[in-house]
């Protein structure tokens, strides 16, 4: 079983940091990005387990992040968050391929097991 390698997508700088932060405390490997572009960039580079990704975002939103990351990186399995949407928005990400669907704020444990269920073969030890 490997370490797990997460990426995290958020326009909100605090918010993704912080959550980066409590996630490495747990034993995970994070990078933290503040736009889509970023996240493409980043995903070139690195090897990720998944990706939790905003929906709402300037520039590429949550959705176009989705579908490019499912379009040539198909293993990665992608949580969509949100702090404003309701259940459209989360119909249209199942469809392009999320795994899952989660409300800001998140809990971490509740993220975790979600990641868990989502990408398994992965240890946070």
């Amino acid at each position: 079983m490997s370490r797990a390698r997460l990426l995290l997508v958020d326009d909100e700088p605090e918010l993704v940091f912080t959550m980066a932060e409590r996630l490495e405390l747990r034993g995970f490997e994070v990078d933290a990005v503040t736009s889509g572009e970023e996240a493409l960039k980043r995903i070139e580079e690195h090897d990720y387990h998944v990706a939790v990704v905003d929906v709402k975002m300037p520039g590429l939103d949550g959705h176009q992040v989705l579908e490019q990351i499912k379009a040539r990186f198909p293993d990665i399995s992608v949580i969509l968050l949100t702090g404003h949407g309701g259940d459209e928005e989360g119909e249209v990400g199942m469809r392009l391929g999320a795994c899952a669907y989660l409300f800001k704020p998140v809990n971490i444990a509740d993220l975790i097991e979600t990641m868990r269920e989502c990408a398994g073969g992965f240890s946070d030890e």
